[in-house]
C-alpha cells in the first residue's frame, strides 16, 4: 500500500480560517472526515494514512475547534446550522463535487445537514458513534445536556461545564475501553488544553444548548435515508455510554442494507481500532462505490 504525505492547510470562509488536513491523490474519490466534540481533525491522525492510497482524504477543524478560527461566542452564532453552513462553503471552496462522509459525534448532525442540503453530493456515509436516533442517546450521559437544552441557567450550565473540563474529557476517551493503556494521553490532554483556551467554554455551552436542533431534524434525516438509499456503514464503539449501540442498529430501520459493526471500543474508537476501522471502510467503499 502506497501512502501519501499529509498536508496541513487552511482556507478562509466568511473571513474565518478553516484549518484542514489533506492527503491522497487529487483525482481520487473524496472522503470528508468530520470530527466530534471535544476533538478536532487530530482524532483522524492514525486513520488518514491508512486510506490515502485509494482516497483523497480531507479533515477540517470546525469553527471553534482545533486550529480553526474561534471568534467569541458574543460575536458568532455557535449553532449546528451555522457550523454546517460553513462546512458546506468549505467543500465548495475546495471544489468538492461529491464526497463520502465519515461522521463522529458532532460531525454527525453537521454532516447530515450537508446531506439534506445536497443529497446528490454525498456518495456514502461512514458513521462512527455518530448518532441520528433517539434510542442512541445514553440516558445517564445525556441527562445534564437535556436539562440544559430544556432551560439554560447557571444551575444547568454547571454540570455541562464539567463535561468540557479535563476530567470530563478524559472520561469520554477512556470509558468503555477494555485496555485504557492503549489510549494515548496526548489525545485527551490536547483536547482539554484546547477547551481551556479563553472563550472556549462559552462556545461549547452555546453549541450544547443548541443540540436540541439536531433532535428536531431526526425525522428529516430518516426521510433522507429512506429517499436516497445512501450506502451507510456504522462502525461503533459498542461500549460507548454517550451514543449507545442501539443508535447504530437503528440505521437499519431506514436503510435495511446498512452495514453495522460493533467494536469492543468506546466513544473514540479510532484511538484503539483505527486499523480495523480503516479495513472496514476500504472494504465497504470498495464494494459500494464503483469509482473507488
Amino acid at each position: 500500500m502506497t501512502t501519501h504525505k499529509v498536508h496541513h492547510r487552511s482556507t478562509t470562509v466568511r473571513g474565518l480560517d478553516v484549518y484542514y488536513r489533506e492527503a491522497g491523490p487529487a483525482d481520487a474519490p473524496v472522503l470528508l472526515l468530520l470530527h466530534g466534540f471535544p476533538s478536532s481533525s487530530h482524532m483522524f491522525r492514525d486513520l488518514i494514512p491508512l486510506l490515502t492510497d485509494r482516497y483523497r482524504v480531507i479533515a477540517p477543524d470546525h469553527i471553534g475547534f482545533g486550529r480553526s478560527s474561534a471568534p467569541a461566542a458574543a460575536e458568532f452564532s455557535y449553532t449546528f446550522d451555522e457550523l454546517a453552513s460553513i462546512a458546506g462553503e468549505f467543500t465548495e471552496q475546495l471544489g468538492l463535487k461529491e464526497y463520502a462522509l465519515y461522521i463522529q459525534d458532532y460531525g454527525a448532525p453537521i454532516g447530515l445537514r450537508l446531506a439534506l442540503a445536497h443529497p446528490d453530493r454525498v456518495t456514502a456515509i461512514v458513521t462512527q458513534n455518530g448518532n441520528a436516533y433517539e434510542e442512541g442517546l445514553g440516558a445517564e450521559a445525556w441527562a445534564p445536556v437535556l436539562a440544559l437544552i430544556a432551560e439554560r441557567t447557571p444551575e444547568t450550565e454547571a454540570p455541562v461545564r464539567e463535561i468540557s473540563g479535563p476530567d470530563g474529557i478524559k472520561w469520554q476517551y477512556l470509558h468503555g475501553v477494555p485496555d485504557p493503556s492503549l489510549v494515548s494521553p496526548d489525545a485527551y490532554e490536547r483536547d482539554a488544553a484546547d477547551m481551556a483556551r479563553p472563550g472556549r467554554p462559552e462556545i461549547q455551552l452555546d453549541l450544547i444548548s443548541d443540540y436540541g436542533s439536531n433532535f428536531a431534524l431526526y425525522p428529516a434525516f430518516h426521510e433522507y435515508f429512506r429517499a436516497s438509499r445512501v450506502p451507510l456503514l456504522a462502525v461503533w464503539g459498542a461500549h460507548d455510554q454517550i451514543f449507545v449501540p442501539a443508535g447504530a442498529l437503528a440505521f437499519q430501520r431506514d436503510l435495511p442494507e446498512a452495514e453495522v459493526h460493533l467494536l469492543p471500543a468506546g466513544h473514540f474508537a479510532l484511538e484503539t481500532h483505527a486499523d480495523q476501522i480503516a479495513e472496514l471502510i476500504r472494504d465497504f467503499l470498495g464494494r459500494r462505490l464503483p469509482t473507488a
